[in-house]
């Protein structure tokens, strides 16, 4: 191969250098992930609400990254640990106990489903510059929903908001369009997800 490359006059082998410069630069220009997520900076948020009152918490992202294509994103994908879920807003036997139930089969069972993941389609840049309207799935318990869902961009940073019905991916207790007679014990089937990404 150096022998080859040797027997180049001065002008191709410059040609050669210019040829693959180019290259490099247009596969940059097509898509880069250069969105890798900053785990121990970013925060995740949930909020559940009952008829009596709420809860909230976090859960830590174990994985995740952005893809950007000519400045803009177009992708990314994101992998939640669940088994990191806490409540965040009591203490003590409160705290664990409803620890345990968020842990245990009756919601996101994560002795069998550990994780959950996101994983962006699509993103169409909104009114503002740094605003996107994004087309997503989300696994939970291994079911597949699409989502949509607003995001911003700017400086390193990515913050979402995003509203989930638990029921479409299995988790049913205490949900009055499962149940009737619940009154006051029923939970209400959407949840939200606060999402601050730093990358």
């Amino acid at each position: 191969m150096k022998f080859l490359f040797q027997k180049f006059s001065p002008l191709k082998k410059v040609s050669f250098f210019i040829l693959f410069f180019i290259s490099l630069i247009s596969l940059q220009s097509y898509a880069s992930v250069d969105g890798k997520m900053m785990i121990k900076e970013s925060k995740i948020v949930w909020e559940g609400s009952k008829v009596t009152g709420s809860h909230e918490g976090t859960v830590n992202l174990k994985s995740g990254f952005l893809v950007f294509k000519n400045g803009g994103l177009v992708g990314g994908e994101f992998i939640l640990d669940m088994t990191s879920i806490v409540c965040t807003d009591l203490s003590g036997k409160g705290k664990a106990s409803l620890e345990n139930h968020l842990k245990n089969a009756d919601f996101f069972d994560v002795n069998n489903y550990p994780t959950a993941e996101l994983i962006i389609l699509g993103a169409e840049k909104g009114g503002a510059e740094q605003e996107y309207t994004i087309k997503a799935e989300i696994t939970i318990k291994e079911i597949t929903q699409k989502i949509a869902f607003k995001a911003k961009i700017e400086r390193k940073k990515a913050r979402a908001r995003l509203v989930i019905d638990r029921t479409l991916f299995g988790i049913i207790y205490k949900s009055g369009n499962f149940f009737k007679g619940l009154a006051d014990k029923a939970i209400y089937d959407e949840f939200k997800i606060g999402i601050d990404l730093v990358f």
